[in-house]
């Protein structure tokens, strides 16, 4: 049966002497990596831990995220990544739902834990992973695989669960979805043919390595035993940076990263020309920014992947061959590609009936990449499973050909006027305007409409543009009704996920204040 460390035991066994990870100046190869899991695995273990115990990480990327993230199913736990970008009562809510015994934290966060310990009854080990002076009260991590002796994997396969990723909140109370080794390795082998790996590959993770898509590139990159190339986190002229001293020929990015990343002035000063392949997901790319991507990289090949962290998380793919602009097949790429295989996935009316190509309705998907259910959540997980099919709430159509468009969450679909809204299409007028950096199509309360199409939209640096012009440049590419009727200015960049999801429910917050529903 599927086991998530067999990635890692493969890995050493088959490129033991090469390189599997660059962090800064540390580097270890694939059988320092396994030696270092198990040892890891070791200390857990005699600090107490027992099996599906949950082991929760809050730290920025780094290889020891990486060894955790290993380190814990080896040595029999369950891995609970938590987002960095979360505030204190959320991170309190998240470690109070799973029950985590033990929490791994960097530098970055421990006055955070010292607000909030006293909330948390059952958290009872804290280790540092960072180097440096150990603050008080917490193991040092270098220290506990010092004095541990490594361990044999602990055997945690196929229904057993290996991670519990929360839900990210953009659009409400974040869930705790349980992943068993059976689904996250299903995943990988499922999506591997399209991502164009092997064991070559230098792949980048600048995306944070606590949400689904980077923790799925860490474990695809692992079972090419690839090497892995890792920055704290995401900033366009570090990231540049890196691709282009330790040659990245592979990395997965946000389209908000990628938007960062090819409207940069010092684009032009760091060669990209290693970087052969992007894979992009997590969000809606707007059209714009790809054609601009495939227009500043021309000899780097771009790969989408769309689904959710319920799916394991990679649902549909677009391979490289169907990015293209021009001919018959130009159209694909404005859609999320075509079901991986060994997924059955169906669009769906509100009864649940299969609907013909073209029709608007919810993607459901069924397959041996999703979740066991949602932890503590039993009515959700049934109602979300309903008849072994994952009811994603995404809205979509299929066409013949298979290949699927989203046009948006079902939840933030806007009804103006009896007329439902996808809000992506205006996102994707919007950002056709040259001027427009960064933009996020919203409903508000109008008596009239029920709800008012709005923009909050953030300018290029030295352009210009007034919501007037704005709208009537929507007008020449949209129905009217699909127009924004409103829009906001705003100078700094609009509030993201540790995701990098713009967050929607932050945008809407102040419009619906005091209102007892949150749509019209």
């Amino acid at each position: 049966m599927l086991a998530l460390t067999q990635l890692l035991t493969r890995a050493a066994q088959i490129n033991g002497e090469a390189t599997a990870t660059v962090f800064g100046e540390r580097r270890q190869s694939w059988t320092e990596l396994q030696e270092r899991v198990a040892r890891l695995a070791g200390g857990l273990q005699g600090l107490g831990l027992v099996t599906d115990d949950r082991v929760a990480i809050l730290a920025l990327n780094s290889d020891r995220y990486l060894e955790c993230s290993f380190g814990i199913p080896w040595a029999g736990g369950i891995t609970q990544p938590i987002n960095t970008r979360l505030a204190p009562p959320e991170i309190v809510h998240w470690l109070g739902d799973s029950g985590a015994r033990f929490l791994l934290l960097d530098r970055h966060f421990v006055e955070v834990l010292k607000g909030i310990r006293s909330e948390l009854p059952d958290l009872e080990t804290a280790i540092f992973l960072d180097d440096g002076d150990l603050p008080a009260g917490l193991q040092a991590y270098e220290s506990l695989l010092a004095g541990a002796d490594p361990v044999p994997d602990a055997g945690r396969r196929g229904e057993d669960l290996a991670q519990l990723m929360y839900t990210g909140g953009t659009t409400g109370r974040s869930k705790g979805v349980e992943l068993s080794h059976r689904a996250i390795v299903s995943n990988v082998l499922q999506c591997l043919p399209g991502l164009n790996l092997d064991e070559d590959s230098r792949c980048l993770h600048a995306a944070p390595m606590f949400h689904a898509a980077d923790n799925f590139f860490c474990m695809c990159a692992t079972a090419v035993a690839a090497t892995q190339v890792i920055v704290p986190g995401f900033e366009p002229v570090s990231t540049m940076t890196t691709i282009a001293s330790e040659r990245v020929n592979s990395a997965l990015l946000v389209p908000t990263m990628i938007n960062m990343l090819v409207n940069h002035p010092a684009l032009d000063e760091h060669d990209l020309a290693c970087l052969e392949t992007v894979v992009y997901g997590a969000s809606p790319m707007p059209e714009q920014v790809l054609r601009r991507a495939m227009s500043v990289l021309p000899k780097t090949e771009f790969v989408q992947a769309y689904g959710q962290t319920e799916a394991g998380p990679v649902l549909t793919m677009l391979p490289a061959r169907d990015h293209v602009l021009d001919g018959p097949n130009a159209g694909r790429v404005r859609s999320a590609g075509r079901p991986i295989a060994c997924v059955d996935l169906e669009i769906r009316d509100e009864h649940d009936r299969p609907l013909p190509p073209g029709e608007i309705g919810e993607i459901c998907a069924r397959g041996p990449n999703l979740m066991s259910g949602y932890r503590n959540l039993p009515e959700v997980t049934e109602e979300t499973l309903r008849g072994g099919w994952l009811h994603t709430g995404d809205g979509a159509y299929m066409d013949e050909r298979g290949y699927v468009f989203i046009v948006d969450r079902m939840k933030d679909v806007i009804v103006s006027g009896a007329e439902n809204v996808y809000s992506a299409e205006t996102e994707n007028a919007l950002y056709q305007h040259p001027a427009v950096a960064e933009c996020a199509v919203i409903g508000i309360p109008h008596d009239t409409w029920g709800e008012q199409v709005h923009a909050v939209v953030r300018l290029k640096p030295d352009t210009s543009a007034t919501a007037d012009e704005l709208i009537a440049h929507c007008h020449e590419l949209i129905a009217g009704y699909k127009c924004p009727r409103s829009i906001d200015f705003r100078d700094e960049p609009l509030p993201l996920s540790g995701a990098g999801k713009i967050l929607k429910r932050a945008l809407r917050a102040p419009f619906w204040e005091g209102q007892s529903r949150k749509v019209h």
